[in-house]
């Protein structure tokens, strides 16, 4: 297999705080699918925390951990987003964002104590997710006449592949979910069984 199709995430949303001089760092980590998903969050967390002085973030997405991106909300360059990232890089977990909320508690902790700060309440928060592993899954249609229907039906359960939708009548459709390092062994069953159309959808 010449790539991973299997990444870890957190399956649940999770909060953690660290304090230092005065100052609290709250730190919020979510489960995320896209970019879109963030900016309402954000503005969740702004609305909860109205005195709060800085809201800084990082994210990870995609299965092959190529997206990411850094915030620190003015805080010194460097200082909140990048540590942030770093935790999420450290646990090696993608499709994640955590947002970490600051209050200012009057007295500057300089470069390394808000570098401290923004890791150590990422890491709360991390602590507090349960990680799971999924796989990278590719999402097919299927169509094939009634008279194929215990071939297909037996390869499906050969396979073992997750049915997500199935419509039967003269004609029939299944969508189903299949592994990425499986599609191609899979597709190949697929390919001999007569008159079956399979149409790609969607990768998840």
């Amino acid at each position: 297999m010449l790539f991973d199709d299997s990444y870890k995430t957190i399956e649940n949303t999770a909060e953690g705080i660290f304090r230092d001089k005065g100052s609290k760092f709250l730190a919020y980590a979510y489960p995320i699918r896209s970019e879109a998903e963030i900016k309402p969050i954000l503005l969740k967390l702004r609305a909860e925390h109205g005195k709060a002085n800085h809201f800084c973030y990082a994210y990870r997405l995609t299965p092959d951990r190529s997206v990411f991106r850094v915030n620190d909300d003015g805080e010194p360059s460097g200082t909140a987003g990048r540590p942030i990232l770093n935790c999420l890089l450290s646990e090696d977990v993608t499709n994640v964002l955590i947002v970490v909320v600051r209050y200012f508690g009057g007295t500057l902790l300089g470069v390394p104590g808000l570098i401290n700060a923004y890791k150590s309440a990422s890491i709360e928060a991390i602590k507090d997710c349960k990680i799971i592993t999924k796989t990278v899954n590719d999402v097919y249609e299927v169509s094939f006449d009634y008279l194929q229907m215990n071939d297909v039906m037996k390869l499906i359960k050969d396979e073992n592949l997750q049915v997500l939708a199935q419509q039967f009548d003269t004609h029939c459709v299944i969508k189903f979910e299949v592994r990425k390092s499986h599609l191609n062994q899979v597709l190949g069953r697929f390919e001999k069984i007569a008159d079956v159309k399979l149409k790609y959808l969607e990768t998840v």
